[in-house]
């Protein structure tokens, strides 16, 4: 048999049971499922796999190499079936005479050019893309030239918890669960030099910092 004639990607979903195969469109990917067919390898298989459980001994064995015998002899039976499913399933498709790919005419079929969508895109489309596209990037652009951190004193030193209990403290000024002020400075214990709010320790002696009270 010759090579199939319409699509680049299908799927033989053949069988011993029998025939079945699924067709794709070059250009999206959604398919066809051609009808599936019997095979009388596959009914005998059936046949032979009940009589196996009844009987078992050599029915079971013959039943166990139905399928390399449709294997071995069913090519011809097969081809056929692959030639069915192409007639029943090509008239679903459109072929591109410019491409020569085969597309389905819901989704990727230019009616007006008569070509598929890819050679001739929908300007209607396209232009509903590149207007949503343009708005995404100018919302993007907007967002970086307004000023969304008007409110926020980038040169306060910052701490990212109080000083005094340890808590989270964000932007605030003051600690929200104790309210000691974020920035508060204080004097060292013993040499009184002065302490930044997340300073441990004195930066001239070295003294532990102690916890307010």
């Amino acid at each position: 048999m010759s090579a199939i004639q319409f699509v680049e990607n299908y799927d033989d979903l053949s069988t011993d049971r029998g025939y079945q195969f699924k067709f794709h469109c070059d250009r999206c990917g959604n398919g066809y499922l051609s009808t599936f067919e019997s095979s009388t390898l596959g009914m005998a298989s059936g046949f032979l796999s009940a009589a196996s459980s009844l009987f078992g001994g050599i029915l079971g064995r013959a039943a166990e190499g139905s399928y390399q015998v449709q294997q071995a002899v069913g090519g011809k039976a097969h081809d056929a079936a692959v030639r069915r499913a192409v007639d029943e399933i090509k008239s679903k498709f459109k072929q591109c005479k410019r491409c020569g790919k085969w597309v389905c005419p819901e989704v990727c079929w230019n009616t007006t050019r008569q070509l598929c969508l890819t050679c001739a895109p929908d300007l209607t489309q396209e232009t509903a893309a590149a207007q949503a596209q343009a708005q995404r990037d100018q919302i993007f652009a907007k967002a970086q030239g307004a000023d969304l951190v008007g409110s926020v004193d980038i040169t306060r030193e910052a701490a990212a918890n109080c000083a005094s209990c340890g808590a989270a403290v964000g932007a605030a000024k003051f600690c929200p669960e104790c309210g000691t002020p974020v920035n508060q400075k204080v004097a060292c214990a013993k040499c009184e030099a002065e302490l930044s709010a997340t300073a441990k320790f004195c930066p001239e002696c070295g003294e532990p910092r102690r916890p307010a009270v």
